[in-house]
C-alpha cells in the first residue's frame, strides 16, 4: 500500500504561501488615503507662548473628498521651535458653525494615549478612530492646546474656511458657545481615510491660485474643490482623493511665503498617504518678481523654472507618481506683471505642452484666457486683480481637468 506524504518543503511552501496571502490581507486593511490636506508653513508668535492662561480647543473644519469607515490625523510641529502638547483630540461630523453631531465623536489617540507631546520638526499620525465620513462632507477635529511656551506654530495661514476656539478643554462640547473664529488652520495637516486597496489620491501643488485666494470663504469652491467633487460623481474616479497642498506665494526657486516648491516637496507630496497622481502648477511668483517693472528682484529666467519642474517631476517618479503640468493662467494687468513676464510665462506654458517629462497635460491658460485680450482673463473669470480667478474662474478650471487622466 503506497501512502503519500506531504515533505517539508511542500510544508514550507504552505506555510510561505499563507503568510504571505496574510500579509495582502493585512496591507488591504492598512490601506490609508489622504481625504484632505493642506501646507502648514512657519509663523511667530510675539508673546512667545500659545493657549493664554487657560488652554485653549481649537475646533478646525475640512472639507474631506472622499469617504471611509475610520479616520485618521496629522498633526504637525514640523515648524516648531519648542515641542509641542496637544493634551486631547477629538474627530467628529460638523453640523453648522461650530457644532458637531454628537452622536458622530470619536476621540483621538496616540497609542493609545490621549494626548501627545510631538518634538520640533515633527508631525504625528493619529491612531485609527471609528468615524465614518461621507465623501465631501464637513468633518470637525478638535484639539485642546494648553498654555505653553511656544515661539513658533506650524499652520495654514489662509484656510479659507471659518474655524472657531474656546478656552479650557472643550474638546468634547457639542458645540463651543461663544467661540472665537479665526481662518488658518493650526497644527493640523491632514486627514486619512482606511479604503480600498484601488484606492488614492491626487496632490494639488501649486501657490495662491491652487489656495484658493479670492474664492468665496466657507465655499469649497477652489479648484481642487471643484476637481473633487468630479470625481466623486464619476463611478470610474470616485475612489480619488484631491490634497490641496496651494501656499499663497509660493514660489518654485526661492523661499517666500513657505519654503520653495523644491524645499518643500517632499513634505507636501511624497509624504501624503496614497498618492497616485500629482498635479503642479507653480512660477507665477517667480515669474511676477523676476520681472517686476516697479522692483525685479530674485532674477531667474525661464529655463531655471523649467529645469526646477523637470526635478519636481522626477522626484515625483521615482515614487510612481503620475505628473501632470498645469499651464500658468493669465495674469496681464497683474501688480507684478509685465512684458518680459508674460514671456517667460509663454515659454513656461510652451514646455508644459510639450515638455517629455510630464504624464499629460491640463490647460488651465487655455480655459480661462480671453480670446480678444492676449495674456488676459475671460472677464467672468477674473476676481478682479487680474491675476487669481474668482469663484467662476475656479469653476471653469476645476472642469477644465480630463478625468480620463485619472481612469486609470
Amino acid at each position: 500500500m503506497r501512502v503519500n506524504r506531504i515533505g517539508p518543503s511542500w510544508v514550507l511552501v504552505f506555510g510561505l504561501a499563507l503568510v504571505s496571502l496574510q500579509g495582502v490581507a493585512q496591507a488591504q486593511e492598512d490601506h490609508w488615503v489622504g481625504t484632505w490636506a493642506t501646507a502648514p508653513m512657519a509663523f511667530k508668535n510675539a508673546s512667545g507662548s500659545f493657549g493664554g492662561e487657560t488652554g485653549v480647543t481649537l475646533r478646525e473644519i475640512v472639507h474631506v473628498s472622499i469617504g471611509g469607515a475610520r479616520v485618521r490625523v496629522i498633526l504637525s510641529n514640523e515648524f516648531g521651535a519648542e515641542p509641542l502638547t496637544v493634551a486631547a483630540a477629538a474627530i467628529a461630523l460638523r453640523s453648522k458653525d461650530s457644532a458637531v453631531v454628537a452622536a458622530s465623536q470619536a476621540p483621538l489617540t496616540f497609542d493609545g494615549r490621549a494626548g501627545v507631546v510631538i518634538p520640533p520638526g515633527a508631525l504625528v499620525v493619529s491612531d485609527a478612530a471609528a468615524l465614518r465620513v461621507r465623501p465631501l462632507s464637513d468633518v470637525a477635529v478638535s484639539l485642546f492646546v494648553p498654555a505653553q511656551p511656544l515661539t513658533v506654530r506650524s499652520a495654514h495661514s489662509f484656510a479659507d474656511q471659518t474655524n472657531y476656539m474656546a478656552a479650557g478643554n472643550e474638546v468634547t462640547a457639542t458645540e463651543l458657545a461663544g467661540a472665537k473664529t479665526f481662518t488658518s488652520w493650526d497644527f493640523l495637516k491632514g486627514v486619512d481615510v482606511r479604503a480600498e486597496g484601488n484606492s488614492g489620491s491626487i496632490v494639488a501643488f501649486g501657490d495662491s491660485i491652487t489656495d484658493g485666494a479670492h474664492s468665496t470663504r466657507d465655499k469649497n469652491a477652489r479648484w481642487p474643490d471643484v476637481l473633487a467633487a468630479r470625481l466623486a460623481a464619476n463611478r470610474a474616479t470616485a475612489h480619488l482623493g484631491v490634497l490641496n497642498e496651494g501656499i499663497g506665494g509660493n514660489r518654485v526657486l526661492h523661499d517666500n511665503t513657505g519654503p520653495s516648491a523644491l524645499a518643500r516637496f517632499d513634505r507636501d507630496v511624497l509624504a501624503q498617504a496614497g498618492v497616485k497622481y500629482l498635479i503642479v502648477m507653480e512660477s507665477i511668483n517667480d515669474i511676477g518678481h523676476a520681472t517686476d517693472p516697479r522692483q525685479p528682484y530674485d532674477v531667474v529666467t525661464a529655463e531655471d523654472l523649467i529645469a526646477g519642474l523637470v526635478q519636481l517631476a522626477r522626484r515625483a517618479h521615482t515614487h510612481g507618481i503620475r505628473v501632470y503640468g498645469a499651464t500658468l493662467t493669465p495674469f496681464v494687468g497683474a501688480g507684478y506683471q509685465s512684458a518680459a513676464g508674460e514671456t517667460m510665462r509663454q515659454a513656461v506654458n510652451q514646455w508644459i505642452r510639450t515638455g517629455k517629462e510630464l504624464d499629460g497635460v491640463i490647460d488651465f491658460d487655455k480655459a480661462t484666457a480671453d480670446p480678444a485680450h492676449a495674456g488676459a482673463f475671460l472677464p467672468a473669470d477674473d476676481s478682479g486683480d487680474h491675476l487669481h480667478p474668482g469663484d467662476a474662474g475656479y469653476k471653469a478650471m476645476g472642469d477644465a481637468i480630463d478625468l480620463k487622466l485619472f481612469e486609470r
